[in-house]
């Protein structure tokens, strides 16, 4: 525990990856400087990422990503394409592809079927 409160420790340095990936996951980041970043090695960053999030860095990036695409698309009314590009996905193709894999449906129709739920007030 003491680790754990004094920002010393692995799950210190993954907290620190954690809030570096959250600022910057809309750019295109390697292992290795996140690693740097964090004052681990790659493997080690890796193995105590997945521990901590069950996920690796990646795919926790993936993650915001898809979330913040889908509050755009919701609240500031982005288009899919738009979205995409401006969470820092380089193939609109793709982002759909991951946005299903994540969602269960494709961008629009699960942007239409959350504006279309009773109770849902979208304020823009």
């Amino acid at each position: 525990m003491r680790h754990i409160t004094s920002g010393q420790g692995r799950v210190a340095q993954v907290g620190r990856a954690i809030a570096w990936i959250q600022q910057n996951f809309r750019k295109r980041f390697s292992i290795e400087r996140l690693a740097a970043e964090t004052g681990m090695s790659p493997s080690s960053l890796h193995e105590h990422f997945r521990a901590v999030t069950a996920m690796t860095p990646l795919q926790f990036q993936k993650q915001l990503r898809l979330q913040d695409a889908r509050s755009l698309m919701l609240v500031q009314d982005f288009d899919v394409t738009t979205a995409a590009f401006h969470v820092g996905y380089e193939s609109p193709s793709q982002f759909s592809r991951e946005y299903r894999r994540h969602f269960g449906e494709p961008p629009a129709r699960d942007i239409a079927r959350l504006r279309a739920a009773p109770g849902l007030a979208v304020v823009a």
